[in-house]
């Protein structure tokens, strides 16, 4: 999972080149808040980042349960189904659970995927649903109009046809740069991540929820 910048019995400064620096790391955030502890409210943001993925993949994989696949008579494979009746919303505590699920279903599909991940299934970290890619679309539509007007004549066809064309571009675009947004920004590897508990409860505008409870541990 896991790639070395030295192999064992020397060390050479061209194995440099060598490392990866996009496979994520088990210690990259616990070392980051050790050395950055100053600055206010950092541990929390690496926290929804991390719990971020863990709801992204907990809901992969409750959509790829047996029950959902009997359901919708989708045969048993192994590419990602996407269950559009659950979802969630993660902090800084824990996440919000939220469509019929059995409890006992949930806190296995929790414990799975956080194994999945720190065990290098990175991809489940990323969830099309995610409100990311609405906000990458919204600055992409904004910033490709913006560029439009400024280039092409104030006649009103001329700037419609650019709007058209802006909101276009930015609805082929924003799957794409939402998704590496998700993987590099909004998400991290849970590596840092105990599950406490999991209990019934409702969000702050009353909705009913499962609210799943983490604790970062080192």
């Amino acid at each position: 999972m896991n790639t070395s910048a030295f192999a064992k019995g020397g060390s050479s400064p061209f194995d440099f080149f060598s490392f990866d620096f996009t496979a994520p790391q088990p210690t990259q955030d616990a070392d980051l808040l050790r050395h950055l502890s100053f600055i206010p409210g950092l541990k929390e943001i690496l926290m929804v980042r991390q719990v971020h993925a863990l709801e992204h993949a907990t809901v992969w994989v409750l959509s790829a349960s047996k029950n959902f696949q009997a359901r919708t008579r989708t045969p048993t494979s192994n590419f990602q189904v996407d269950n559009e009746l659950l979802g969630g919303l993660s902090t800084e505590r824990g996440f919000y659970l939220y469509g019929e699920v059995n409890i006992s279903n949930l806190r296995r599909a929790v414990t799975l995927a956080r194994h999945r991940l720190t065990n290098g299934e990175w991809d489940l970290a990323v969830h099309p649903r995610c409100g990311t890619n609405a906000s990458v679309g919204m600055l992409l539509t904004a910033g490709l109009a913006v560029g439009m007007h400024l280039l092409l004549p104030r006649g009103p066809i001329e700037q419609l046809i650019g709007l058209g064309l802006a909101a276009t571009t930015a609805a082929e675009l924003a799957p794409d740069i939402g998704a590496l947004a998700q993987r590099y920004l909004t998400t991290s590897i849970p590596f840092n991540l105990e599950i406490e508990n999991i209990t019934p409860t409702r969000d702050l505008w009353g909705r009913q929820a499962y609210f799943v409870e983490v604790q970062w541990r080192e």
